[in-house]
């Protein structure tokens, strides 16, 4: 088995596009704690819409999906789970709640790991929820013909609880010697756990709780506002790309996992941007009509209801929808489509 040994990052120098993107993200935190101190009833709303979000997401790259309002009566426990799929978002529901209230008091260590993995599978029949994988596993492609192509085959089973103590614990002497920024650090940890592919399932789902319990832990907490799993899911396909790039010559430890680092930099610097583009517009004493108004001119392109919904969740739903009946008539935006094909454009 290769060994894990975090403090000789201390030894890599980093390309100038890492550097430049912590940069910005310290940048980002030191606002966001202005922000949360001056404004804390405005964000709310904003931690509702974004449990929705990362449950809905984070499931969904994993093909495991069902209706949007299915996924908000699950999330706001208005419902109960009707298959399989729904019991495993049910799931990632709890654990997400757990990491949003408990992160400071969850250790980095395999045994609250299998914990975790355990509460992901609560509501499954399936018995493998809190056990490490007894079966080899592997990293695999579907094709458009339904046959697949291996692309990694991670540790073996035997070799995996060592592996998983031995980068839990790796990171936790690296953070507390400072050996490395965290925030180039956590990606690398989850790279390394992604290779090591603990579980039988559920491997994706868990490295994206992990990646936000780290960050959380390491006071950058704009996944509680924004979605981060939201923002993979719509770059998927680069995501696969850059993790199958940095898992080449992870076996012999030659990997490099530069692309994976600045692939999650990038996320948690675009949730830093939307969140002050949302505080901005949530803090705005305006009438309804002039919120909708305002979060429309920060879109380009096509728009839907829902876009603007998340942009102004202190307005309710029937106010941004006569908002926007409103908006199409004055002629400042215009409605294309209809029922649930409908989406809008901004007129010139």
């Amino acid at each position: 088995m290769r060994a894990f040994n975090y403090d000789n990052l201390r030894n890599i120098s980093w390309d100038s596009e890492i550097l430049g993107l912590v940069a910005q993200i310290h940048e980002y935190k030191g606002r966001q704690e202005l922000f949360l101190r001056q404004k804390p009833a405005v964000l709310d709303r904003l931690v509702k819409i974004a449990k929705v979000q990362s449950t809905e997401a984070s499931n969904k790259i994993e093909g495991i999906v069902t209706t949007s309002t299915r996924v908000k009566q699950l999330c706001d426990d208005k419902t109960t789970p009707r298959n399989r799929d729904e019991e495993e978002i049910m799931g990632y529901r709890d654990v997400l709640n757990t990491i949003h209230e408990s992160y400071e008091y969850i250790p980095l260590k395999s045994s609250y790991i299998l914990q975790l993995h355990r509460d992901l599978y609560q509501y499954s029949d399936k018995s493998i929820g809190g056990r490490f994988k007894t079966t080899q596993n592997y990293v695999a492609e579907t094709r458009p013909d339904g046959t697949q192509l291996v692309r990694f085959m991670p540790l073996e089973p035997y070799e995996t609880p060592e592996a998983i103590d031995a980068i839990c614990d790796s990171f936790n002497r690296a953070i507390d010697g400072c050996v490395i920024d965290p925030l180039v650090l956590i990606p690398i940890f989850i790279n390394d756990f992604l290779c090591i592919h603990p579980f039988n399932d559920g491997n994706g789902r868990m490295s994206r709780l992990l990646t936000t319990l780290l960050l959380y832990r390491c006071g950058y907490v704009v996944g509680k506002y924004i979605s981060i799993e939201s923002k993979i899911e719509r770059t998927k396909q680069k995501y696969y790309g850059v993790l199958e790039r940095s898992g080449s010559g992870w076996h012999e430890g030659k990997n490099n996992p530069g692309d994976f680092i600045k692939y999650i930099l990038g996320i948690i610097l675009s949730a830093y941007r939307d969140f002050e583009e949302r505080v901005d517009i949530l803090d705005e004493k305006l009438p309804a009509v002039d919120l909708v108004r305002k979060a429309i001119l920060s879109k380009i392109g096509k728009f839907t209801k829902s876009d603007i919904e998340e942009l102004v969740p202190s307005v309710k739903k029937t106010s941004i929808g006569n908002s926007l009946k409103t908006l199409v008539e004055e002629g400042f935006i215009e409605r294309h489509g209809r029922g649930k094909n409908t989406f809008y454009t901004r007129n010139q």
